[in-house]
């Protein structure tokens, strides 16, 4: 990416000279197919004599002028940015030119509707993209009013920050609307989204007695799978819970939901209009898990109007604050005002487990991360910036207490409102609130990395009564720090009718390598003790010898889902680190998934049975565990109940690892209805599951893919049909599909189905060949693409499936000619290298461990 590049030393400098008031940028989205016509005008002050420049990444700059005086944009644009001299202490600048529509979901994206032959567009600006659509001062804490005039196509709707107002009449074909300026905002959560969407409407009241409009929008040919009332309950859950906690009214003028195609997130919190991914409108039956996820989206979203928007960081270091915050903040809404009263279990096996994984990759960072530049940020979207982060401030909250907490939230939005902050500015409102110094723990964890492990140390005399119990702490050698707790100890024992039940709990403060609990001496040992019971704290924890054998035979009988799941995620993580063998895990999962009430807590753990299978099997055991895991989902799919979730998630799952031709002929079977399970609605999206196993089978080829696009000829359809083409399992489909990859014909949804579909392989040998090719590429797609494409190929092509030293040494290689020339892409590779790491100590361990 030459030239896009940002440092903070940069901003800061920026910062230092420039403040800006407003902008009024002028779209014209009737130009062409490639580009629009982008007229921005500026005003600011500055220190004067000095210089700067603004970001703008234009196609063509047609003028510039700065206090009346043009300037040659020959001269002052290199397509990126225009320098700014000689600045007077105020400024008008104007700026003529032409930007680039997009089609990686970057910057205004451009997409046309397969259906209808509709053109959509969307913004998505941050971190740094709204350059991409007018000249902009692109940095967070350069807040400004903004105000957007912009012509468009006369049956079109344009939706942007401020409410939209009535069209005037341009030219033939076209009408202009001119929206009212922001207030001051940053440019990152600025949005335009165009086209002939459709709207359903509502309203709600804020705390402070205004009308706030709603919509939620969706492209024509999905209207009729849109359950906008859906969205409606939970924004109204959401506006009363966040109003109450932060004490503070909803910030803007209106709410609107979009949902966009081609999306690259989850969603994007502009302020007043969140665009959404479109895989949230349901149009095939959905999981149970999937439609809590969009419910947890919703209340993130929503959250940022507050924490993000409202008020924003003012450098990109405190990233984490956004995402973390409004990760906490909507599964506590979830949990307290909802109708997802489990989703702290949610939380534990989806969020947390992906801040364990990523706080043990060799690139972990503290929450708190040292930003120098854009390129550091991209890739700082990660599992320590979203879910260790979230589990931090759950942990700090159970240690103040929820009210003291939210009393000094209330304050910081009191002092900060439409401003910029850093971390310390919310700390002092904490302390100041909780009446406690979080100098200490703010230190030991924000500032350094790594995830402790706690382990119960337990003594008894003859008679079971426990004599000594103590919490033994490590950190690996890496990370050594030692941290404290504030967790809770469960007691558990079966019952007469055989379920596991918490007969007590201890809550209490750990700290040091070893904390003694004396408050448990004198008790009966139970069945099971759990460490980190109610999971408050961010810990891995292992259970002790005794508690895991009941685990192991009771896992099933737990009463409550939050307790079960911490053991799930106690062996896995157990595995992931090589201490016990996968092959215990795919017989406990198989053995207990189909006794699993919480739908997310499946999904993930049918997850982790591909990557155990996948990776960490020893691989002369592999291929007999694939087809007896294969066989046991088909089971378990026929032997869950008719029309219930785990019957639909049992029956994509097999799907998926389906490959003897007895597995095969069953899918067949069901795609063609000649097999039938009660209940199991064969539709769109499933079809095109089952479609796709046939075609990574060997089964059906490229006339079944047309075939079937004739049936669904959707954007969806087209989506799922590269990913088909690609699991072809022959050398041809590989190459078409890799080259297509390369080459940046596709877009950025198009260029992921296809990278999923060359991975589709039941056997590694048949893509081994392109390590190399890898290797020789992913340098110059780097520097050519745009980030998001080439992120998506960078980690989605590495060859993961290789697992061997060969792949380590070639990586390793690799590693050593890149050296400091591109930190980005040089930590993508070495997270993606330590998956193979991994596997190969996990399938020693997997090779040494008891016989099966």
């Amino acid at each position: 990416m030459p030239g896009m590049n940002l440092t903070r030393e940069e901003a800061q400098a920026r910062a230092e000279i420039v403040n800006v008031d407003s902008y009024e940028v002028v779209l014209d989205l009737t130009v062409s197919d490639k580009v629009f016509g982008s007229h921005t005008t500026v005003r600011f002050s500055a220190t004067e004599g000095t210089s700067t420049f603004i970001d703008a990444v234009t196609s063509c700059v047609r003028s510039v002028n700065l206090n009346g005086v043009e300037l040659d944009p020959t001269e002052v644009s290199d397509g990126v940015r225009i320098t700014l001299p000689d600045l007077a202490a105020e400024n008008t600048l104007v700026i003529d030119a032409d930007a680039l529509y997009m089609n990686t979901g970057e910057g205004l994206h451009r997409f046309v509707d397969p259906v209808d032959a509709e053109v959509y567009l969307y913004s998505q600006f941050e971190v740094p993209d709204s350059r991409r659509m007018f000249a902009v001062f692109e940095q967070p804490d350069l807040k400004a009013a903004f105000a957007f005039t912009v012509t468009a196509p006369a049956h079109w709707d344009v939706i942007s920050n401020a409410p939209t107002p009535e069209p005037l009449d341009a030219h033939e074909g076209a009408k202009t609307w001119a929206f009212s300026p922001t207030d001051r905002i940053s440019s990152y959560i600025t949005a335009l989204i165009a086209g002939p969407y459709q709207c359903v409407r509502s309203e709600l009241t804020s705390s402070d007695g205004r009308t706030i409009p709603l919509g939620v929008f969706a492209r024509a040919s999905l209207m009729k799978h849109l359950d906008a009332e859906n969205i409606f309950t939970l924004t109204r859950q959401g506006f009363e819970f966040f109003e109450e906690q932060f004490g503070t009214p909803y910030p803007f003028e209106k709410y609107d939901q979009l949902f966009v195609p081609e999306f690259n997130a989850g969603a994007m919190e502009n302020a007043g209009a969140v665009t959404f991914l479109e895989s949230y409108i349901f149009r095939s039956r959905p999981t149970e898990a999937m439609v809590e996820r969009r419910a947890i989206t919703v209340l993130h979203e929503l959250a940022h109007m507050w924490f993000g928007d409202l008020v924003t960081m003012r450098w990109w270091n405190d990233l984490w604050l956004n995402e973390s915050f409004a990760e906490f903040m909507s599964t506590l809404a979830a949990a307290q005002n909802t109708e997802f009263t489990s989703s702290w279990t949610t939380f534990n096996i989806l969020e947390k487990n992906w801040a364990y994984r990523q706080d043990q990759l060799p690139s972990t960072h503290p929450i708190k991360a040292e930003i120098n530049d854009l390129e550091d940020v991209l890739v700082n979207f990660d599992g320590i910036t979203y879910a260790k982060g979230a589990s931090v401030l759950r942990q700090l909250v159970a240690w103040v207490g929820q009210e003291q907490f939210m009393a000094g939230v209330r304050q910081y939005f009191d002092k900060h409102a439409w401003t910029n902050t850093e971390l310390p500015d919310l700390m002092r409102e904490l302390e100041a609130a909780s009446g406690r110094d979080l100098s200490q723990w703010s230190k030991l964890w924000l500032e350094t990395a790594g995830v402790n492990t706690l382990r119960a140390r337990i003594e008894t005399d003859a008679s079971s009564v426990i004599t000594s119990f103590a919490i033994d702490q490590s950190a690996i050698e890496e990370h050594p720090v030692i941290r404290p707790h504030r967790l809770a100890v469960g007691f558990y024992d079966l019952d007469s009718s055989g379920s596991l039940m918490r007969v007590h709990r201890e809550e209490l403060d750990v700290a040091g390598e070893t904390t003694d609990v004396p408050a448990l001496v004198g008790r009966k040992r139970p069945d099971l003790v759990l460490v980190n019971d109610d999971d408050l704290a961010y810990t891995k924890i292992r259970l002790d010898a005794s508690s895991l054998a009941t685990a192991t035979e009771h896992l099933k009988d737990f009463t409550d889902s939050l307790p079960r799941t911490l053991v799930w995620s106690a062996v896995w993580d157990a595995v992931r680190d090589a201490e016990t063998p996968a092959r215990d895990f795919v017989e406990l999962v198989l053995g207990n998934i189909g006794h699993e009430t919480d739908s997310t807590v499946v999904m993930v753990l049918l997850r982790q049975l591909n990557t155990a299978l996948d990776y960490y099997i020893d691989r002369g055991h592999a291929p007999a565990a694939r087809r007896a895991t294969a066989d046991r989902l088909w089971e378990l799919a026929r032997d869950a109940k008719a029309g219930s979730d785990a019957q639909l998630q049992f029956t994509t799952a097999f799907a998926n690892l389906a490959h003897t031709g007895a597995q095969l002929d069953a899918v067949g079977a069901l795609l063609s209805a000649t097999i039938e399970l009660e209940g199991l609605t064969v539709d769109a999206d499933l079809r095109w599951d089952l479609l796709t196993s046939l075609c990574a089978g060997g089964r059906a080829e490229a006339a079944a893919i047309e075939a079937e696009l004739v049936r669904d000829a959707t954007s969806t359809g087209q989506l799922a049909a590269h990913t088909a083409r690609a699991a072809i399992p022959t050398a041809e489909a590989k190459r078409t599909a890799w080259d297509a990859v390369i080459a940046g014909t596709l877009s950025n949804l198009e260029q992921r189905a296809a990278i999923s579909g060359f991975n589709r392989v039941h056997d590694p040998k048949l893509i081994s060949s392109y390590l190399e090719e890898y290797f020789a590429s992913v340098g110059t797609v780097w520097k050519s693409k745009s980030y998001e494409i080439a992120q998506q190929i960078a980690t989605g092509l590495y060859p993961s499936a290789q697992v061997s030293e060969s792949t380590l040494a070639t990586t390793d290689a690799f590693l050593g000619a890149l050296g400091d020339s591109s930190p980005a892409l040089h930590r993508l590779i070495v997270e993606s290298r330590e998956s193979v790491v991994r596997a190969l100590a996990a399938q020693a361990a997997d090779a040494e461990g008891t016989a099966h």
